[in-house]
This record gives C-alpha cells, sequence and structure tokens, in this order.
C-alpha cells in the first residue's frame, strides 16, 4: 500500500508516493516510518525543507499567469484585431495620427478593464490572509500555532472542538472525538472517530473511522493527528481542482462574443464593398482604401472590448 520500502526515520516521499487509502490502511507505526515524523513532530529545518517539496497547503490555490500574459491575451479580442488592423494600414499610407488616437483609445480601455479586475483580485487575496485560519502543531517538540498553509506532510497536529482538519491526516491519539465530514460525504450527522490502528474493510473516506479529512471540522473533544496528504492532494484538493476548472461562458459573455462577430463579420463586408465599388468607378485606389479604413474604425465601437 505505501508506495516504497520503508527504512524508518527515511525523509519524507516525494509527493505522490503516498497512496490515499494508504492513510487509514496501513499500521501507524509503518505510517509514521513512511513519513519520517514521530508523535513528537518535526523540527523546524525539516518542516521548512518539505514546504519546498510539497508546497503550500491550500487546496484552494489557483496557478494564475504572469500579468503580462494576461493584459496581451485582451489583444486577442477580435474588435480590437480589426481596430488595430485597420490603423496599422491607415499609419501606412501616412495617416500615422490616426493610428496614435486607435491606439491610445483600445489600451485605455483594455488596461483599465485589467487594473480593475487586478485591484479586484488583490483585494481577495487580502480578505484571504486576514481571515487565515491557524492550527496548533508540534515544532522541534513544542506546540506551536501557525497558518495552515505553512503545514507538510508528517506534522503532527493536535485538535479541539470547533477547529479545522488542516489536511488528510490519521489519527494518533483521540478521545470522543466527533468530526463533521458533510463537506465531502454529505452524511448528515457528525462521525466518530477513534484512534484505531486499521480501519477494516475501509474503502473510501467515508468509512475511514482513524482517519479525518481536510474540509471536515471537529465538533467535540480533542484528537492528536499526522498528516499525511495536504493541498491538492488531498481529498477536498481533488474536488477542488474539479471545480476550479475552466466553467462555460455566461449567456452575456456569449451574446457579447456573438455581437462582436457579428461586427466583425459586417464590418469586413462593408470595407470590401465599399473597396470594390471605388475601384469599379475607376476612383484612386488610395483615397478608396483610406475611405474603407475609416468606415472600418467608425464601424467598430472602441471601448466594447471592455465588456468582452
Amino acid at each position: 500500500m505505501l508506495r516504497r520500502s520503508l527504512r524508518g526515520g527515511a525523509a519524507a516521499p516525494a509527493p505522490s508516493e503516498l497512496a490515499p487509502e494508504a492513510i487509514w490502511q496501513e499500521g501507524l507505526e509503518h505510517l509514521l516510518a513512511f513519513l519520517g515524523t514521530t508523535p513528537a513532530g518535526l523540527s523546524g529545518a525539516e518542516a521548512n525543507a518539505r514546504l519546498g517539496v510539497y508546497g503550500p497547503n491550500d487546496a484552494a490555490t489557483v496557478k494564475r499567469s504572469p500579468l503580462w500574459l494576461q493584459f496581451l491575451a485582451r489583444f486577442r479580442n477580435p474588435l480590437v484585431i480589426i481596430l488595430l488592423v485597420a490603423s496599422g494600414l491607415s499609419a501606412a499610407t501616412g495617416d500615422v495620427a490616426s493610428f496614435l488616437i486607435v491606439l491610445c483609445v483600445i489600451t485605455a480601455s483594455i488596461t483599465l478593464d485589467f487594473v480593475q479586475e487586478v485591484r479586484a483580485q488583490n483585494a481577495v487575496e487580502a480578505l484571504r490572509r486576514s481571515v487565515a485560519v491557524q492550527a496548533t502543531v508540534r515544532r522541534d517538540g513544542v506546540a506551536v500555532s501557525l497558518p495552515l498553509d505553512g503545514l507538510v506532510p508528517g506534522d503532527v497536529v493536535e485538535l479541539i472542538a470547533g477547529d479545522l482538519v488542516p489536511a488528510d491526516a490519521r489519527l494518533i491519539e483521540s478521545r470522543d472525538l466527533f468530526v463533521n465530514q458533510a463537506l465531502l460525504t454529505g452524511e448528515a450527522y457528525p462521525a466518530e472517530k477513534l484512534a484505531s490502528d486499521k480501519a477494516t474493510g475501509a474503502e473510501n473516506p467515508s468509512g475511514a473511522s482513524n482517519a479525518v479529512f481536510a474540509g471536515t471540522s471537529v465538533i467535540s473533544c480533542t484528537a492528536t493527528i499526522v498528516l499525511c496528504r495536504t493541498g491538492g492532494r488531498t481529498a477536498l484538493g481533488h474536488l477542488a481542482t474539479s471545480l476550479s476548472e475552466k466553467p462555460p461562458a455566461t449567456a452575456f459573455a456569449v451574446g457579447i462574443r456573438r455581437f462582436g462577430m457579428l461586427i466583425m463579420r459586417l464590418t469586413v463586408l462593408m470595407v470590401l464593398f465599399v473597396l470594390v465599388i471605388n475601384i469599379f468607378f475607376h476612383r484612386p485606389v488610395l483615397e478608396s482604401l483610406m475611405f474603407a479604413l475609416a468606415l472600418a474604425v467608425g464601424l467598430t465601437p472602441e471601448l466594447l472590448p471592455m465588456r468582452s
């Protein structure tokens, strides 16, 4: 069940080496040896080293692309492309002023929208940090209070009534422990947990009476646990990953996109029509092109990308 040989006080395994079911099916002594820890907890140096391997203990962490990529991605809007191409051709024919004006308006529109979104994201992150939950962890043999995102596999945590379980963990000690795990299993009533050596017959977290899982909360009494899987590798992390997948576009976003494509098609057809008619009547090609470009810019609303 443990996906490598046990070597007593060996270093922490790679994040994917501990099978989820090993948390409740393996003997406690073997599990502690596999995690390279003891009931007294990890040392501060070892915990910091493991934090660099496993990453923060945050099941809801979403990796965002760099800000400059997020900004440049906004120029993929079809309306922005029309405006840039039309104004670029206008600049190529000598009308640089029109190109600069259109470019400034587009950049201001996109920058304003981008800044507003970044500010909203920063406000959410600041709010999350201000309400960060602490856990009582044994480090260097002493119980200290640390943020949940600083915990790693092998940490020994003390739980009391009202605490949130910080990660998927095995019970070392417990006394009349009841846990609310409705978030994971949908159970309406608290489940009793016991510090037994093995949960016989348990095939999933709902039947693991000797383990607790991230996202659940302690209803009554106390317990001591050893963390086995943290962050996105927890049962809650797998659930959060499935929920963090890009949702389908809203009806408003779909409508704006369709409207933009409609404008793009009409603009292209109108420009081609005007250009062909002017050439057919033997009017100067340069003047015809300039008029068609002006028509394209005039038909395309510069501020619409803010809404798309």
